[in-house]
């Protein structure tokens, strides 16, 4: 999603490879969402705010891809203008994404497969390293190698509340959380593969992006299940719905696949 046009043309007609994964992590997303509104499992009938964070975010998937487009196709300029939005649009979803976490804790404790702490904490985190990762490829915009492999990890990021409603999640549980952060690093990986294959070794913004990642989950697990981490969730629902289902992961009576 660079603002600023390469300035090597060899650089500039690389897209084909980083056009399809956008592609591809933006299918995953929505046909996550879509499945879960078909089976019943999701409604339009919610508080104002899901539909702000939905718009936000799925607002965020139409300019990812509009910038790929734009890139494939060589127009900068309007590459670069649509670019400039991003500056906008990220600190935005890191706003709206926290304030969902906090509501969608407090309303049901978040999805019964998860432990409510890993919901809020880890799954937070999630969201400030996504932010982190794609403000450092906004900043890193004149490095292209660096600028779309940064900006893929991240978009890795938010394909977890898509493949989360696509796995069979309950049967995974308890490690629904850590099996759906780990089914999200096949794309970064898919990178690895396709820059060793390529350019015959992985580009170094994989191994910091991906690093990054997996060390920022590794922490934010620690302090879940810390007493910190328990006392911060117990706080955040406490006197809510949400403090009436268990801490832990559960299946509720009477369910079925």
């Amino acid at each position: 999603m660079a603002t600023i046009a390469p300035r090597d043309t060899a650089i500039r007609g690389n897209t084909r490879f980083f056009t399809i994964m956008a592609f591809v992590m933006a299918t995953v997303i929505v046909a996550g969402f879509s499945l879960n509104l078909a089976m019943g499992r999701s409604t339009f009938d919610v508080p104002l705010s899901y539909h702000v964070h939905a718009f936000i975010f799925m607002g965020w998937i139409a300019l990812y891809l509009a910038q790929h487009v734009t890139a494939s196709a060589q127009n900068w300029a309007l590459h670069g203008a649509l670019g400039k939005l991003a500056w906008v649009w990220v600190p935005a979803m890191v706003v709206m994404g926290s304030v969902i976490m906090v509501v969608v804790a407090r309303r049901t404790g978040g999805p019964f497969f998860f432990d409510v702490n890993e919901f809020l904490i880890s799954n937070l985190a999630m969201l400030l390293c996504f932010g982190g990762l794609a403000i450092w490829a906004l900043k890193s915009q004149r490095y292209t190698g660096w600028h779309r492999r940064l900006m893929l990890v991240a978009m890795a990021v938010l394909t977890g509340p898509g493949l989360g409603r696509l796995l069979p999640m309950p049967l995974m549980i308890p490690n629904a959380w850590t099996i759906t952060i780990a089914a999200t690093m096949i794309f970064p990986v898919i990178g690895m593969i396709a820059d060793r294959r390529r350019l015959g070794h992985v580009h170094p913004a994989y191994w910091w992006g991906t690093g990054l990642y997996a060390g920022t989950f590794i922490l934010s697990l620690l302090l879940a299940y810390s007493p910190l981490g328990y006392a911060i969730t117990d706080w955040v629902i406490a006197g809510t719905p949400g403090a009436e289902r268990p801490m832990e992961a559960f299946l509720p009576p009477g369910f079925a696949m």
